[in-house]
């Protein structure tokens, strides 16, 4: 039986060489390692169940392939622009490469200049509105988009009222040191804290469990992941916890005082004055703000740091109105020393 001779054809002009690259499926550029841990661009399409699983990945390799210094990532839950920018550029000026800036702006459409540390800052963002379950998701949906940089290792919820106490490298060094995450838990009778629990959280959430706290939470990398990934509470809140169950005072104190006991120092790092009574504190004017108020706010108290008796017990206040810029930048830079720099060794 004859022999059938398959001769290969003469290879085309257009063919690739043995030594040539393998042509890419895909005409979008390859992402290195570094824009993958650490993205310069933070808009993406993702939506909130996407960014959550992306942002729940931990390396099981601790030893990482590249050195970077841990950041701390700012998280702002605004409605609008903010108005006390100029006093936070202070802050951070000369600063770059230990902060991360990110911002959550429900009703703002615009952006800010170029030049300003929040240019470019703004993350995907929905409505919210004050009181709702759609505050926290807010919340979660800040920590998520800041947890894509692994560098990021602690995280500290802001508003557009708020105000550094102290200079970069005090609150850094502050955070970055600390043992203990900053979210505020405690159990009182009452309308406004027992009262708004809800008898369906039953038997997954119990009454003698329910917690309340400050909103503006401090917390590191991994307590950060626990919260965006978890999938016991959170549903049960969004369920059950709407109208005047105020999720931002209770799923939060909640969720860390059940699942984790004992890592939280159990006070927020936020000063604010409830003195006036109400459902909101105290809101500061421009003819409030002085360099005694100031100095009240940052030596007032005293509280344990690191199991150390220590007079810094807050670093941030609020609420300040935008008319109290012009004082806040007379005052403040100078009281707090604005000029000192990190100088990229974690103080003592």
């Amino acid at each position: 039986m004859p022999q059938l001779l398959l001769q290969p054809s003469a290879p085309s002009q257009s063919a690739a060489s043995p030594s040539s690259p393998p042509r890419s499926v895909s005409a979008k550029p390859c992402i290195g390692l570094k824009e993958f841990v650490e993205p310069d661009v933070i808009m993406h399409d993702m939506t909130d169940e996407e960014l959550l699983w992306r942002a729940s990945m931990v390396p099981k390799i601790q030893k990482r392939p590249f050195s970077r210094p841990p950041k701390v990532a700012f998280l702002f839950l605004t409605k609008d622009h903010l108005p006390l920018a100029p006093l936070w550029e202070k802050f951070f000026d000369g600063n770059e490469g230990f902060y991360s800036i990110y911002v959550h702006a429900s009703t703002f459409n615009g952006s800010a200049p170029k030049r300003s540390v929040f240019h470019g800052r703004k993350v995907p963002s929905k409505a919210v509105q004050w009181g709702g379950m759609n505050m926290m998701e807010a919340e979660r949906r800040l920590l998520a988009n800041a947890l894509l940089d692994v560098s990021n290792q602690r995280f500290v919820l802001l508003s557009e009222a708020c105000i550094p106490l102290f200079n970069f490298p005090t609150i850094y060094s502050y955070l970055i040191n600390s043992t203990k995450i900053y979210v505020e838990a405690y159990d009182l009778p009452g309308p406004t804290a027992r009262g708004r629990y809800i008898m369906k959280m039953k038997p997954l959430l119990k009454l003698e469990q329910w917690r309340k706290g400050s909103q503006w939470f401090e917390m590191d990398r991994s307590q950060a992941i626990e919260v965006i990934s978890d999938d016991k509470y959170f549903p049960l809140f969004q369920r059950h916890c709407t109208s005047s169950c105020f999720a931002d005072e209770h799923y939060l104190a909640t969720h860390v005082s059940v699942r984790f006991p004992g890592r939280s120092a159990n006070r927020s790092l936020t000063w604010v004055d409830w003195s006036k009574g109400g459902a909101h504190p105290a809101r500061f004017l421009r003819r409030d703000v002085t360099v005694e108020l100031l100095e009240r706010m940052r030596n007032g108290s005293t509280c344990s740091y690191n199991g150390r008796s220590t007079r810094i017990c807050f670093l941030f206040a609020r609420k300040f109105l935008p008319n109290t810029l012009v004082r806040l930048m007379r005052f403040a830079p100078k009281l707090m020393d604005f000029k000192q720099r990190y100088k990229g060794r974690i103080m003592g």
